[in-house]
């Protein structure tokens, strides 16, 4: 991995720049918004805009890079990043705050993509897989890292918004002025939701409860701790435990699921996951309680995001991964638009407990469901299974193309001994 980082370093530099930049106005917003006054129902509208607009920016913005070229878009979206994060602070209202995260989420999609394609085109067959570890490690360690700047500076002033979209702005240097070419774009073929839902039930149903439950992990977490009065450094201290916690947990999840049946994995974890969520309601417990909690439910819910990735891949051909994975894609962003409105409600009738009754009941959805399906279908033999691959859920039908295209042609003998 050490090669591939000095040979791709400036593009790994800005994206990292990038997630501290995403990570930190995502947190910010939930804990000014307490300040400020604004209803958790309204908030729960503003956090689902980063969501509706990352769902469009995946269907528009490839026709975007077709007819003007990655550097462009690159370019002007990148633009429009950092001039949001400013405009945030201008009015503290849940309306503006609404229309900006939709177009943030738009945004930043595109530049997921554009980046995605660059490293993919930029990877041999020989490093591609450590090149997407990279990536995800170096996004999930931006988000962390963000968190910490959180507690520099006042969050009901202007500084810390501003230090956001600086950080943006200079993470686009590194990356457009590096000598890396524009790769060929090429339109992914579509797939029509009843042909991935016959390939794999578990993956479509699975897919949509977790983009409600990573929804409300990653946009509420700082509502629900500014309702129940935690500080900036708790809060920010939670949010980094989420996101370390699937970090560290994706690594020995996958090997497991190498070697196991990935649906009832995908079941064990998911009940993991709703008696985490009981737990907390039942005990009420103090700040490292509630880390440990969130750590619990970040380490649960992006290895099964992954999980559910590889077993639907398990099922399909070579040729249909990119169809797939963008409808998978498509199905996640649909969860995920609802989960932090249906949470905001929730909060409101039954106090801040709904952020955890929600994950919780999504869970335990998943893992009736994972249940059943393991009565429906035979379990496929670690040979037959492709292998596991590290995918978060910020991550874009190029990354998750690539990810699981690299896992799928691994040598067969490879695989066998694997799992030996």
């Amino acid at each position: 991995m050490l090669s591939v980082l000095r040979t791709t370093w400036p593009l790994f530099l800005g994206i990292l720049l990038l997630m501290v930049g995403n990570g930190m106005q995502g947190t910010l917003l939930g804990i000014r918004g307490g300040l400020e006054g604004i209803p958790t129902l309204q908030m729960s509208v503003v956090m689902s805009g980063y969501f509706a607009g990352f769902l469009l920016g995946s269907l528009t913005v490839p026709g975007l890079i077709k007819n003007v070229g990655h550097v462009r878009v690159f370019a002007a979206l990148g633009s429009m990043i950092s001039s949001v994060l400013v405009l945030y602070s201008v009015e503290p209202n849940w309306i503006w705050w609404t229309l900006l995260r939709g177009i943030i989420g738009f945004c930043f999609c595109g530049v997921y993509i554009t980046s995605e394609s660059w490293l993919n085109a930029g990877s041999t067959n020989e490093n591609r897989g450590q090149t997407l570890s990279a990536y995800m490690i170096v996004q999930l360690l931006g988000i962390v890292a963000a968190q910490a700047l959180l507690n520099t500076s006042d969050p009901g002033g202007y500084t810390l918004f501003i230090v956001a979209s600086v950080l943006v702005s200079f993470a686009f240097m590194p990356i457009l002025l590096s000598a890396r070419p524009a790769p060929q774009f090429q339109t992914i073929k579509r797939m029509t939701f009843r042909q991935l839902y016959r390939a794999s039930p578990l993956g479509c149903v699975g897919i949509f409860l977790m983009g409600g439950v990573f929804a409300v992990l990653s946009g509420m977490s700082s509502v629900w701790g500014a309702t129940i009065g935690l500080s900036v450094a708790q809060i920010s201290l939670f949010v980094a435990a989420s996101y370390a916690g699937g970090l560290v947990l994706q690594y020995p999840i996958g090997w497991i699921s190498d070697r196991y049946d990935r649906r009832k994995l995908v079941l064990m974890l998911a009940a993991v996951g709703a008696v985490t969520g009981l737990l907390v309601i039942a005990a009420q417990p103090g700040t490292w309680g509630l880390v440990i909690a969130g750590a619990m439910m970040g380490g649960i819910a992006n290895p099964i995001y992954a999980l559910l990735l590889a077993y639907t891949n398990d099922y399909l051909d070579q040729s249909d991964m990119a169809a797939a994975s963008a409808g998978l894609l498509f199905i996640y962003g649909i969860g995920s638009m609802g989960g932090p409105v249906i949470t905001g409600w929730l909060m409101e009738v039954i106090g801040p407990d709904g952020f955890w009754v929600y994950m919780g009941v999504l869970l335990a959805m998943l893992t009736v469901y994972a249940g059943w399906r393991t009565t429906q279908r035979r379990a496929l033999t670690p040979e037959e299974q492709g292998n596991f691959a590290v995918i978060t859920p910020n991550a874009t039908t190029i990354a998750v193309e690539a990810a699981l295209d690299d896992k799928q042609s691994e040598p067969a003998d490879r695989r066998a001994s694997d799992a030996a």
